[in-house]
């Protein structure tokens, strides 16, 4: 039983860190290098994804400049 559990204990922690065994990016210059470019153009644009969410990129409708919203 006390194999058991320390052979459970120790595939959890194999499990936990498979990162270090099996590479996120591959082992060729040029491929790992246009895979890093693709993440980076990726996590570039998360601020403007997060401000459509929010909706933080419309105008305030509070501000005290009103528009005529005619055709003048």
């Amino acid at each position: 039983m006390r194999k058991f559990i320390l052979g459970m204990l120790l595939l959890s922690a194999l499990g936990l860190q498979i990162g270090c065994f099996v590479p996120l990016y591959s082992a060729q210059r040029d491929e790992r290098a246009r895979q890093l470019i693709f993440v980076s153009e990726n996590l570039r644009h998360i601020h403007g994804i997060w401000e459509r969410i929010w909706f933080l990129e419309f105008p305030d409708t509070a501000t005290p400049y009103r528009t005529h919203g005619g055709v003048i």
